[in-house]
């Protein structure tokens, strides 16, 4: 049996910076976005309980997929294995900064 493929994607939203485990990413169908599906979240037998990764799951939860803005994405990263689950506040982020892009071209480009 294949072993399916583990991503970590690494994004900015509402000014804190999440870092999320998937078995999917694609570009999507919606232009400027990428798809994160079937998001990775560990067992709740665990004794110890991560506050960020529960709030994540409760964000989470019910979602099958969901679609990132392409300029929002820091990093995604193919891994062996998946991993917790976290939110930070930017400034904890270290020099992880957002590349200012713009999303179409602006009207005074005439070619």
């Amino acid at each position: 049996m294949a072993k399916k493929q583990v991503y970590r994607v690494v994004f900015h939203s509402h000014g804190k910076i999440y870092e999320l485990y998937a078995r999917s990413v694609s570009h999507g169908e919606l232009y400027g976005f990428v798809e994160i599906g079937e998001i990775i979240f560990g067992e709740r037998t665990a004794i110890l309980v991560d506050p960020s990764e529960e709030k994540l799951k409760s964000e989470f939860e019910g979602v099958q997929r969901t679609y990132v803005p392409f300029h929002a994405v820091v990093r995604i990263d193919e891994v062996r294995r998946e991993g917790a689950n976290k939110i930070l506040d930017a400034g904890d982020g270290g020099n992880v900064t957002p590349f200012p892009v713009p999303m179409y071209p602006t009207s005074g480009d005439k070619h």
